[in-house]
């Protein structure tokens, strides 16, 4: 996960609807089924559906929770963090 093309996404979602991401991710998903995608191409393309999960997580923090962008950043990559480490 990145976190600058997670805020760059979740500022996205703030401007647009979240609805463009999970569409998006759908697409993504879908894509994963082609067989003839190479081991590293299935890897760039886990790598984006990751980062626009977690930037639906920061949107929702920033909204339910009324965190500041940077406050559901730091938030939700602690918690990230905290899952690797356990």
């Amino acid at each position: 996960m990145k976190l600058p093309i997670i805020r760059h996404l979740s500022n996205f979602i703030e401007e647009r609807d979240e609805d463009f991401v999970v569409e998006a991710i759908e697409t993504l998903e879908h894509l994963t089924e082609l067989e003839s995608l190479k081991d590293e191409e299935l890897d760039v393309i886990g790598e984006l559906i990751s980062n626009m999960y977690g930037s639906i997580e920061v949107h929702k923090m920033m909204k339910n929770e009324e965190l500041s962008q940077k406050d559901a950043l730091k938030k939700f990559m602690d918690r990230v963090l905290g899952s690797i480490d356990k």
